[in-house]
């Protein structure tokens, strides 16, 4: 019984650490229940490039045909390729093997409804249902689907987002580009995708073998040697990427993560400038997204933390962009309802195409605000008690209750979310300058504690 301590199973699906909590024979049985799930038919099925993604392809494989589906195979592909592919074939589903910025120990099966996006709550709920069933209905051997491959799968992921760009702004600049593809599934595709916009592309950490060379995830202190790379090699930008692709982190040219906060931030910059329209992003995202907005006279809703919740905002209110800043994620509707890494390369690239300027000179015009972040350490039902009497407390701060308490003021804002696996209280608070965020997190910290 020890192992299931490492299993996470959440809306965004089912992880652990291999030969732990996570083994083949869960992962049949859970691909089996998505397989009933999703009814009979075809079911995409990609991963990145981590060592035990293929042996775990076999045990997807095994459980889809155990319940009638035909498992469409695409390979080594980025996350939103899986999502997109499910849109192209009309398929009722998709898998995605990947643990995204865990590290390689890890991996995980991310689910994919039949409209191409992430499962809801609620749908999550029903999945978790079936799989907690006695039983599965197996089929028939008479039954069993052929498994079906598809190669060169991101093609058609490339084809969609080039559709959607002035491709000779873009190519006629000639930017200098480096990217670190945090040997992922990126390895395979960001190099030749950015050398068809017109780049002059240095890769780096570009192995395929699921070995990362730095910790998977794309924050600053795991980008020294993209900023030495774009230093040494003058290059316009740098682009950081997690091993599943659908997170992006810039780097400016003197080598500067301007960090992951502001891959949206400036995906929105570009897309209102030229289509105005409502934006959508998670309740942790930088205020800096509301002073573009502004400037463009658009209005920013805010959603709960989680990609799937930014989706379903995004529908509700017909957004023309929207993400994740604390991860990095630009969500593009006219490419597709995903977090994607791709679309965040091109728009930001456009962007500096078409105006003919640098990364520089765009943050120039964007407030630049600062962060801070703790945890205390409490249980959940007390948590909730110390967010009702907070909610009150400063009741003039236009507290903002989706996803724990937000409070805001004119140039800072403070989030406390109770943690759903841990019994702690995070807490995010920022400013337009670091004193100032960081004696917001102390003022807060001391009131909780």
């Amino acid at each position: 019984m020890p192992r299931v301590h490492n299993l996470k199973v959440s809306v965004s699906g089912v992880r652990g650490v291999v030969g732990d909590s996570l083994t083949p024979s869960l992962i049949t049985k859970f691909a089996a229940s998505f397989g009933e799930y999703v009814g009979k038919g075809r079911v995409i099925i990609g991963r990145d490039t981590r060592p035990t993604g293929e042996m775990f392809e076999h045990a997807v494989i095994a459980g889809l045909l155990s319940v009638g589906c035909q498992p469409v195979l695409i390979g080594i592909v980025p996350t939103p390729t899986v999502q997109v592919l499910v849109d192209e074939y009309n398929a009722k589903g998709g898998i995605v093997i990947t643990a995204s910025h865990n590290p390689e120990e890890w991996n995980a099966l991310k689910f994919i409804g039949q409209s191409g996006v992430f499962l809801n709550y609620i749908e999550a709920e029903e999945l978790l249902n079936i799989y907690n069933q006695p039983d599965r209905n197996y089929v028939n051997e008479e039954d069993y689907r052929k498994v079906r491959v598809i190669d060169n799968a991101f093609d058609l992921q490339k084809k969609r987002i080039f559709s959607k760009l002035d491709l000779n702004t873009i190519r006629n600049a000639k930017l200098k580009v480096a990217v670190d593809c945090c040997n992922g599934a990126g390895s395979l595709l960001s190099k030749p995708f950015l050398e068809d916009l017109g780049c002059e592309v240095i890769s780096i950490f570009d192995e395929v073998d699921g070995i990362f060379r730095r910790k998977p995830e794309p924050i600053a202190e795991n980008l020294t040697e993209l900023s030495k790379v774009v230093i040494e090699n003058k290059c316009d930008i740098g682009f950081a990427q997690d091993p599943d692709a659908d997170r992006i982190v810039v780097i400016n040219s003197d080598g500067t993560p301007i960090g992951e906060q502001y891959s949206v931030v400036l995906a929105a910059e570009h897309i209102l400038s030229k289509t105005p329209g409502e934006v959508v992003v998670n309740i942790q995202t930088t205020k800096s997204i509301e002073d573009v907005a502004k400037k463009y006279g658009c209005n920013v809703t805010y959603s709960k933390v989680g990609e799937i919740n930014v989706t379903t905002t995004m529908f509700d209110k017909n957004a023309v962009i929207g993400g994740e800043g604390g991860s990095g994620g630009v969500i593009w509707p006219e490419f597709h309802h995903c977090r994607d890494s791709y679309t965040g390369m091109a728009l930001i690239l456009e962007m500096l195409a078409a105006r003919s300027c640098s990364l520089q000179d765009v943050l120039d015009g964007i407030p630049k605000y600062y962060s801070a972040g703790d945890k205390v350490s409490c249980s959940s039902a007390k948590a909730q008690d110390i967010i009702r009497k907070l909610t009150v407390k400063y009741a003039d701060a236009n507290p903002n209750l989706i996803d724990g308490l937000r409070l805001d003021w004119e140039n800072s804002w403070v989030l406390i979310r109770a943690s759903n696996t841990e019994p702690i209280i995070r807490i995010f608070a920022e400013a337009l300058s670091q004193v100032k965020a960081n004696a917001l997190l102390k003022q807060f910290a001391a009131e909780i504690e």
